[in-house]
This record gives C-alpha cells, structure tokens and sequence, in this order.
C-alpha cells in the first residue's frame, strides 16, 4: 500500500452501497485517497459478488471473485455488519460518527428504518456529507419505485434515440445510467466536502439514476427545448454535425467525425473533389446537416475503395478526426491504453481497469485489489473504534460480523 498523501488522504467514507453506481461514485473517492469502509451483509455480501462469469481464481484467494464485482470495488476495505441486529445498526452509528462521508443505495426510508437515516445520523455528526442513490430520488410521484438501469435507459428517452434508424431501440452495451449517476454523486460528494470543510455543516445528497441519465442527455435534450421536435434516431449518425459517422471501407467500417469546415475542406482535398467543398449545398455545416441524404452516400462511395487503417492513417495525417471501431481486447492491449496506466495488474495475476483522472500532484492510485467480504472487519473495529479481541469474538458469536 502507497505511503504518498493523495488528494482525499484523510477522509473517511461509510459506503453502504452495493451494485453499481454508488461501489462507481465510492471507488472513485477511494482512487483518490479516502478510506472506503464498505459495509456489506455478514451472508453473500454485495450482490455482484455472485454475478458470474466470469470469474477470477487465484491459489491465495478462498473464493471466487467475479468480474463484475471487481470493476468498482478496488482501494476499499470490507467490514461485514448486520444492519438487522441492534448492536450492527449501533456499530454502524459509530462509525458513521467517525467518518466524513455516508454514502447508501437502498430503498428511499430504508435506512431510516434502521436509524441510519440523514437526520439521525446528523444529530450525533453535523459535519457528515450523506448521498443516497436511487433510481428516482427521494422526492415525486415515481420515488418509491425499485430503479434499475435498463428502465431508467427505457423511460429517460435514452433508447428511443439509440439504435438503427429504421428497426428497434437499443439500450447502450453498459449500465451507463448507473455510471452517469456514480459520476454525479461523486461530484457532489467533493462539493459538499469542501462546504462542510468551510463551515462544518453536512448535508444530505440526492442522486436519481433517471435524473442523471436525463442530463446526459445534453445536446438532445437541448434540440428538443429548442425546437420543440421530438428528436429522431440517427443511428451511428449525428444530429448536429456531417459527416459525423460510421463509413464502410473496403474491409470494414471505420469513424470518421469531422467537427467543422476546415476539417470537411480538408477532407475533400484528401479524396480529390474540389466539387464537393464549392457546392453551396455542402460548403458549411448547417447546409451539409439539411443536405445529409445527398452527401453521405457519395462520400460511402468512395470510402468503399480502400482499406479502413489507410482511410484512418490519411485523414488523422491532415488533422481530420478519425479512427477505427475497437473490441474491447483491441482496446485494452492499446499501446497508447498501456502507456496511459489504464491496465493495472496485481501481482497475484488479477487485472483492473485503472483510475482515468491524472492528477500531478496527487495522482489517483489502485493501492489495493478489490477486498474478500469482511476482510477487514476486525481491522476497521480495531483501528475505528477500539475493540479489542474478546468485544470482536462477541460479534461474531451473535452473527452480528462474520
């Protein structure tokens, strides 16, 4: 484990979340330094544990860890409680006064239920910064309602603008509502942090899978209050700006995403039609957008007459956005992905994703895998609040830790 001080070395995080967004939003806080204290049931722990294949094995681990678990999980420490017992929901007020950062996905009250809600847990810890996650928040007609990524892709009109032009909707090849949502918490998870540094009052964060995939929206949420048009589907086309899409060549497809007028007189030099820059119908962007049907299959055309890597080399040689349609082994063995440090390899052989923020003072860091459930109970009981062995020995016996 690093000895450097990173930018959140020192704060301290309860993560109660289990699934996706909130172990993404507290994975991300724990890149950068904090103490993730993952709070898991003593029986199965976070769901995801058993969602496999795949799965990793290696001779020093007592259990299988599947691959979906290990994507969001990496930097933290486990503790299991159970939140059904008097003395779990007493430990975890005591550690939730010990921390900086509660952050929890369960059913809007449920917390509450256990006195582990933003009010009780304020009163005995002003200063603490709450987040809790939901499909749809903790206020409206709809906050009682289980959310889950696939729906909320459904109903926040995401698939109704992806997938081909003519044929059916297509929700994206990730939990992408999930991650917008972690990535939203923990912006707000930084910002409160710096107000409860500033004047030391907490506060209490509301995150909605659907708000956050309705502001990801962005451009064409915007169209629409613009125009007052339903925005269609477009396939691997744009909206907004031609030629902007997938091209077949001789051997493939490829992207080519020319971004404004230079880029586009640019591109008509490299394939030789001078007649394609002048004609008023194409010369700017706004007259290529209304004139789309008419350039896009003269430019297929040509691009059908050589190979996708010569089209991709030739158009990033003259500055013209471009390039080609990865797998995810392509991408992933990347020399440009390798030297960047996205792949983190631990020294028993498990392979991670790596933190995508550099920071060049306090660069964000895996320090450790992705933890065994309860790994660190008797660590973080010791360390946090300390109990010794027999007090840990008595917890255990009750089923209150494993």
């Amino acid at each position: 484990m690093t000895t450097r001080k990173q930018a959140l070395t020192g704060v301290r995080v309860l993560d109660f979340s289990r699934i996706l967004a909130g172990p993404f939003a507290t994975m991300m806080l724990a890149d950068l330094g904090a103490d993730v204290i993952k709070i898991e049931h003593p029986t199965g722990g976070d769901g995801t544990r058993q969602w496999g294949p795949p799965w990793f094995d290696a001779p020093d681990l007592d259990e299988q860890q599947s691959a979906y678990y290990l994507s969001v999980n990496r930097n933290k420490r486990s503790v299991t409680l159970n939140l059904k017992t008097a003395e779990g929901r007493s430990l975890a007020r005591q550690l939730a006064a010990q921390s900086h950062v509660v952050v929890e996905n369960f059913k809007r009250g449920q917390m509450a239920g256990f006195g582990l809600g933003y009010d009780d847990l304020r009163a005995i810890n002003p200063a603490l910064v709450y987040c809790s996650v939901t499909g749809f928040g903790q206020t409206g007609p709809y906050a009682d309602r289980p959310g889950y990524d696939y729906v909320i892709q459904a109903m926040s009109g995401l698939m109704s603008i992806t997938g081909p032009v003519e044929g059916p909707s297509y929700k994206v090849g990730v939990a992408i509502a999930d991650v917008f949502a972690g990535l939203f918490g923990c912006n707000a998870i930084l910002a409160a942090l710096r107000h409860a540094e500033n004047t030391g009052e907490g506060q209490h964060i509301d995150i909605a899978l659907l708000d956050a995939q309705i502001a990801a929206l962005v451009n064409v949420a915007s169209n629409y209050l613009v125009s007052g048009d339903t925005p269609p589907r477009y396939g691997n086309q744009h909206p907004n700006i031609v030629p902007y899409q997938t091209f077949r060549a001789a051997d493939g497809e490829f992207i080519l995403a020319v971004g404004n007028d230079g880029q586009y007189a640019k591109l008509c030099d490299l394939i030789a039609r001078p007649d394609l820059r002048d004609d008023p119908r194409f010369a700017t962007n706004p007259a290529r957008v209304e004139y789309r049907a008419e350039l896009v299959p003269i430019l297929q055309g040509i691009f059908e007459t050589r190979p996708a890597a010569a089209w991709v080399e030739d158009l990033l040689a003259r500055g013209i956005p471009a390039g080609p349609i990865n797998t995810i082994p392509a991408i992933l063995n990347d020399p440009h992905i390798l030297a960047r440090g996205l792949v983190h390899e631990e020294p028993n052989g498990m392979k991670l994703v790596g933190p995508p923020a550099k920071l060049s003072a306090t660069p964000a860091e895996v320090r450790t895998a992705p933890p065994q459930l309860g790994e660190h109970t008797e660590e973080v009981l010791r360390e946090v609040l300390g109990m010794d062995e027999k007090a840990i020995g008595t917890l255990r016996a009750e089923g209150v830790i494993a």
